[in-house]
């Protein structure tokens, strides 16, 4: 069994209740425009972090990652990206590299909206954890933390709360 924390789009910011949020996970998974190599660097120093670069991402973040990776995690096949859609809009191309690789898990950012919804016609699951960060439009941070034990995605939470401190 492993436990996930799940974020994106920081853009440069690491927010002050984010260790608290994945303190007991056992990796964090990021879907792109983190912002700057300090954040990256200081994730992985906090657990051990996969990631992947957004369209926001310099030279430097893009030169340390991939912009999709895809993995096991126990026995859920994931494919995480930053740009991606969502089930019945996915991004060009994205549909038929789910369907080719069988993916169960499929994990994207970019939107800034938080969205956890099945996708019956490729039984899969798709997750977008909204955005971690205070740039953009969105009026919520949100991050999420889950458990994948052998083939099952279990225990979801979700961290929500203002992006601006009243």
């Amino acid at each position: 069994m492993k436990f996930i924390g799940l974020l994106s789009d920081t853009h440069s910011y690491y927010h002050p209740k984010l260790e608290s949020f994945f303190k007991e996970v056992d990796e964090i998974w990021h879907a792109g425009d983190i912002g700057s190599i300090g954040i990256l660097d200081r994730l992985k120093q906090f657990k051990p972090t996969k990631a992947v670069w957004g369209n926001i991402d310099g030279t430097n973040i893009r030169l340390e990652l991939k912009g999709t990776e895809i993995f096991y995690c126990d026995k859920v096949k994931v494919m995480l990206t930053h740009i991606g859609g969502y089930p019945g809009h996915y991004h060009s191309g994205i549909k038929k590299k789910l369907k080719e690789e069988q993916i169960q898990l499929f994990i994207s950012g970019h939107s800034h909206i938080l969205k956890v919804m099945n996708d019956p016609s490729l039984n899969l699951l798709h997750m977008n954890p909204g955005s971690a960060g205070i740039q953009g439009i969105h009026q919520r941070i949100t991050m999420l933390r889950f458990k994948i034990d052998g083939n099952r995605i279990e225990d979801l939470e979700v961290y929500d709360a203002p992006r601006k401190e009243n």
